[in-house]
C-alpha cells in the first residue's frame, strides 16, 4: 500500500474505537479503499467533495431545521470517506436487529390486547400508561398479519471496544433511509470502479422490497392495490424523501386533503373520480393523523381514517400506536422482552440507562450528572438533551429543576465514546464520531434488512451529536460481501 499524507497525519482519538485504524495499522478491510485514494491528490478529492455539494443540491437533497433562523431548507452534509463493515460485523448486527424488532412486535400485539407482560410484572403498569404515546384507540384491534412495525430504524453506537450498542428503536415514522440511498448514488459516481473492487452490497433493493411489503398488506383481494405515501406536506423536514420513496416505489404521494372517508373506506381525489385507498404508508404521526379521534386542529390528517382502519378496509403502515414501543422509558425493559417473548439472550445490548423516575436512581445520576447523557424520552433529533461532561452548572441546575416536575419523562445513559471514522475535512483525513441507522422492513415474509444504513456524522470536533439537526452529516456505509 502507497504512504500517503492523508493517512500519515491521521491522529485517532484515544479510548475510542477507530474504525479504519488499529494499533497496528490500517485495519484490514479499509486497505483496499485507502490504497485507491492514496493515489488521488488532495485536489481530485477536493473536486469531489465539491461535485458531491453541487449533487446534493441540484437533486434538493437537503432537509429542514425548524429552530434555524438560517431559512428553510439546509443541504445535507455529505462526507466522501465511506465507513465500512465486514460481513460478519453485519451478520452480528443483523441477526441482533431481527431478534429485537420480533420481541418489540410482539410487545405491541401483547400490550394492545392482553397486556402478559404487565400482569407477569415485568413492565410496570403506570410506565405504560403515562406514555403519551400509548393509545386506547388500538385496543384490540387487529392489524393485518399482526405485524406493527413495518418499518424501523435501530440506532447503533460502538463503545471503546469495538461492543455494539442499541441507542435507540425507531418504530413510528422512522426518517433517512433516502440519504442512504443518495449517499450510494453519490459514491457511484465519485468512485465508480471502487465498489465492485471492493465487492460493496447494495442497498438500492429497500424501494422494491418496501412495494411487496405494502402490495402484501391490500385488504382487497386486488391485483392492483392502490398504495399512497400521506405526507404533511413541502414544509415537513423529511420532505424530501417522501417524494424519493413515491417515485421509487411509483405510488402517489398525497396529503391529508386529498383523501376523503365515506362509508368507512378511504379514497383517493383524482381528476376522473374518487379511487379506493388499500395501502397508507404514512408518514404523518398519530396524534394528527385524525382529527375526529386525536387533535382536532389537525389538517395534516384525514377525518375518519381511524373508522376505516378499525374496520380493516385501509391498511396503515406503520401501526398507530407504535411510539409505546420506541419511548426511552420503555427502552430500558426490551432485553427482558426478548427474554421473555422469545426466550433467547439479547444478542445487541442496551446502552445502561437510569429511569428519572426511580428515586434512587436519580439520586445516583444527580451524583455523577458529569458522567451523563440526559433525554427526554419523547424528544428526538438530539434536540432537549444534556451533556453532562460539557454542560456549564447553571444548565445543570436549570435542567435538574426540569426533571423533579415530572421525573418519568427522563432517562439517563452513561456517556458513550462513539466510535470514529476518517472524514475528509480540509484537504486531510480527520476522525468524527458516527453512530449507524439500518433500515428493517417487516413483512408476511419475516424481516428483510438491506445491508447498510444511515451512518450519520458529528463533524464537528468533539461533539459526540450526530444529529443532522444539530450540525451532523452523513457518510456511504458499505457492508462488504
Amino acid at each position: 500500500m502507497q504512504e500517503s499524507g492523508y493517512f500519515n497525519n491521521y491522529a485517532p482519538i484515544d479510548g475510542t474505537w477507530d474504525e479504519m485504524y488499529e494499533p497496528e495499522g490500517i485495519r484490514s478491510h479499509y486497505s483496499r479503499v485507502i490504497d485507491y485514494l492514496s493515489r488521488e491528490s488532495s485536489d481530485d478529492l477536493t473536486r469531489k467533495e465539491e461535485l458531491a455539494k453541487r449533487l446534493f443540491m441540484s437533486q434538493g437533497i437537503t432537509f429542514t431545521v425548524y429552530s434555524s433562523g438560517e431559512g428553510i431548507e439546509k443541504i445535507f452534509p455529505f462526507d466522501i470517506i465511506p465507513r465500512i463493515i465486514t460481513a460478519d460485523e453485519w451478520a452480528f448486527v443483523e441477526k441482533g436487529i431481527k431478534q429485537r424488532l420480533k420481541a418489540l412486535n410482539l410487545f405491541l400485539k401483547d400490550i394492545y390486547s392482553n397486556q402478559f407482560i404487565v400482569k407477569d410484572g415485568l413492565v410496570p403498569i403506570d410506565i405504560i400508561y403515562s406514555c403519551p404515546h400509548f393509545l386506547r384507540e388500538m385496543y384490540r384491534l387487529e392489524v393485518p398479519y399482526d405485524i406493527y412495525v413495518h418499518i424501523a430504524g435501530i440506532d447503533l453506537i460502538r463503545d471503546f471496544d469495538g461492543t455494539f450498542y442499541v441507542l435507540e428503536d425507531n418504530l413510528r415514522t422512522p426518517s433517512g433511509v433516502s440519504y442512504m440511498l443518495e449517499n450510494r448514488e453519490i459514491t457511484k459516481r465519485l468512485f465508480p470502479d471502487l465498489l465492485p473492487q471492493c465487492g460493496v452490497r447494495s442497498v438500492m433493493e429497500y424501494p422494491s422490497i418496501l412495494y411487496k411489503n405494502l402490495l402484501s398488506l391490500s385488504p382487497r383481494q386486488t391485483s392492483n392495490p392502490t398504495i399512497v405515501l400521506l405526507s404533511p406536506g413541502i414544509y415537513n423536514s423529511a420532505y424530501f424523501e417522501h417524494t424519493t420513496l413515491a417515485r421509487l416505489m411509483g405510488v402517489e404521494l398525497v396529503e391529508g386533503r386529498d383523501l376523503v372517508v365515506k362509508d368507512q373506506k378511504v379514497y383517493m381525489k383524482t381528476t376522473v373520480g374518487l379511487q379506493q385507498v388499500d395501502v397508507i404508508y404514512r408518514r404523518v404521526d398519530d396524534e394528527y393523523l385524525d382529527p375526529l379521534v386525536f387533535n382536532p386542529s389537525s389538517i395534516l390528517g384525514v377525518a375518519g381514517i381511524m373508522g376505516a382502519y378499525r374496520k380493516g378496509n385501509v391498511a396503515i403502515v406503520n401501526a398507530i400506536g407504535n411510539g409505546v414501543a420506541d419511548d426511552k422509558a420503555i427502552y430500558i425493559y426490551v432485553p427482558e422482552m426478548i427474554k421473555y417473548y422469545l426466550n433467547e439472550e439479547p444478542i445487541l445490548k442496551n446502552v445502561p440507562t437510569y429511569q428519572l423516575g426511580n428515586d434512587d436512581e436519580r439520586k445516583h445520576v444527580f451524583a455523577n450528572i458529569n458522567k451523563m447523557v440526559i433525554k427526554k424520552t419523547n424528544e428526538s433529533g438530539g434536540y432537549g438533551m444534556l451533556m453532562g461532561h460539557a454542560a456549564p452548572d447553571e444548565e445543570i441546575d436549570t435542567y435538574k429543576k426540569e426533571i423533579l416536575k415530572a421525573p418519568r419523562n427522563f432517562i439517563a445513559q452513561p456517556t458513550i465514546s462513539l466510535s470514529a471514522a476518517p472524514c475528509y475535512i480540509q484537504g486531510a483525513l480527520h476522525p468524527r464520531r458516527i453512530d449507524l441507522r439500518p433500515y428493517a422492513l417487516c413483512g408476511p415474509d419475516g424481516i428483510e434488512i438491506v445491508p447498510g444504513g444511515l451512518t450519520r456524522v458529528a463533524l464537528k470536533e468533539g461533539s459526540l451529536v450526530v444529529n443532522s439537526s444539530q450540525g451532523g452529516g452523513s457518510k456511504d456505509t458499505w457492508v462488504l460481501a
